[in-house]
């Protein structure tokens, strides 16, 4: 019979990673101690919190790694919570000695490429985009988070279907619930019930600052910024936060719509922001005949694309339209993206298309190790 060592116990724990923050529980010193009784293991790891959300899925995965050992006998978990000084140290491990957080994805090094997902105004569809593309991408293997930047009309949390989880915080850190393997941060985990956020400039300027800063956000692949509609403070907070991040537009294939969509994308010309492209969602409704029905019109995504590709002296793509799919709405509403509740549906083919554009285009990925398109295990 194979006699079990630390060492090979040790071995095992390194392949069990913090949820929230995505490193191995043995890199955290999370695991307090190792007791072996012959091939009997006891081992006590330390949560961040007592109360840590993520505190089921890290005794399983534990017990998992350690009953797959040869030989392996009785295995026992316990799990203890870190002391104020343990915690300390994490967050000095995380952030280094930097007296003030700073924002990772403004650093000329970053490899986040940032997607500001905005629309000329509301009711367009922009926030269950941004989320569809998200976890389409997560999907895939990328490691993808979310900001709500729509302040006053937050809607992530819904969508994700993670209304109720709250942020958890370690020291000075926040560490953002996670949903369909996405990290995302909103003001809608910190107001009681359905409450209204009544902040003027200076405050939404503040709350952004903090979930780009105070955020462990770890080692995304891909920051989505759900933005508000039109061109307010918060666009202007974003573009000179993130200053490299893209501009998506969305818009409906109405004239009207998109008319107020071009403004969002020429906000470009001030920022000096680049326009990664144009998605015009609810577009034609397909009948169970076959049929098309253009509920909102035809052509208003591609008159925005062609329209900023002359405003801003580029090429601005149209990247994709999405049909107006009653799955869509559905999925949205309780908090499982069609993009994954239903990858067969004519709505999650068309942002699976859009998600295939995004992630290979060369111009955009230029100097950046990103490794788009491998999953990571």
């Amino acid at each position: 019979m194979t006699t079990l060592t630390e060492a090979s116990v040790r071995s095992a724990l390194s392949r069990v990673e913090d949820p929230e923050i995505g490193k191995p529980i043995t890199e955290l010193d999370m695991v307090k101690s190792i007791e072996l009784d012959g091939n009997n293991v006891s081992v006590e790891v330390l949560l961040t919190i007592a109360g840590c959300p993520m505190r089921n899925t890290i005794e399983s995965n534990t017990r998992a790694v350690l009953e797959e050992l040869e030989g392996v006998g009785t295995v026992n978990v316990t799990l203890g919570a870190m002391t104020d000084e343990q915690r300390r140290n994490l967050r000095q491990r995380l952030r280094g000695d930097a007296e003030e957080p700073e924002i990772p994805f403004a650093k000329p090094d970053s490899t986040t490429r940032v997607f500001a997902v905005a629309s000329g105004k509301g009711g367009v569809g922009k926030s269950s985009t941004t989320v569809n593309l998200a976890v389409s991408m997560a999907a895939r293997g990328l490691k993808v988070g979310i900001i709500d930047a729509d302040i006053y009309g937050h809607s992530i949390p819904t969508l994700m279907g993670s209304v109720g989880q709250s942020p958890t915080m370690v020291d000075d850190m926040i560490m953002p619930p996670i949903a369909h393997n996405v990290k995302h941060i909103s003001i809608g985990q910190f107001v009681e019930g359905n409450s209204p956020v009544v902040w003027r400039g200076p405050m939404l300027h503040r709350a952004i600052q903090q979930f780009l800063a105070d955020v462990f956000w770890g080692d995304l692949d891909v920051l989505f910024m759900d933005l508000p509609p039109g061109t307010g403070d918060v666009a202007i907070t974003v573009a000179q936060l993130v200053p490299n991040a893209e501009l998506l537009i969305v818009t409906t294939p109405q004239s009207a719509a998109a008319e107020v969509a071009e403004r969002a994308g020429s906000i470009s010309q001030q920022t000096r922001q680049r326009v990664a492209g144009v998605i015009e969602n609810m577009s034609g409704m397909i009948m169970p005949d076959g049929s098309v029905m253009d509920i909102f019109g035809s052509g208003g995504g591609q008159q925005v694309a062609e329209r900023l590709s002359v405003l801003t002296g580029g090429s601005v793509p149209l990247l994709g339209s999405i049909p107006l799919d009653p799955q869509l709405r559905e999925h949205g509403d309780d908090g499982h993206p069609v993009a994954l509740s239903e990858p067969e549906s004519s709505a999650a083919k068309a942002i699976s298309a859009i998600v295939d554009k995004l992630i290979v285009r060369k111009d955009s990925l230029a100097g950046k190790s990103l490794n788009l398109g491998v999953t990571r295990k």
